[in-house]
């Protein structure tokens, strides 16, 4: 895999479809579709999606002096948790090997 990779790019990459995905999530597929096409997103849900896929979510800060991975939201568990989306999910926030 890419460093850097849309949703979808991911989810293919993983082998998966989106009714294949959609099943695991226990969702509809057009749920992944549109997901797939947000630029924005809660936490919870984006790290779900993740999960789903067989990855885990790491939500990381760089700043010149350094690097730091935020842990405020390695507790939530429901796509509601969190109240506040974060912006565009395909901004960096995900390092994959």
């Amino acid at each position: 895999m890419r460093a850097e990779m849309p949703l979808q790019e991911i989810r293919q990459a993983r082998g998966l479809s989106q009714k294949m995905l959609a099943e695991i999530l226990k969702v509809n597929q057009p749920a992944i579709a549109k997901m797939e096409k947000r630029a924005d997103a809660y936490i919870s849900t984006l790290r779900s999606h993740i999960e789903a896929m067989g990855g885990e979510l790491e939500i990381i800060a760089r700043f010149p002096e350094g690097s730091v991975k935020i842990t405020n939201f390695s507790g939530l568990d429901s796509p509601m948790a969190l109240q506040a989306p974060i912006q565009d999910p395909n901004a960096n926030l995900i390092d994959l090997p």
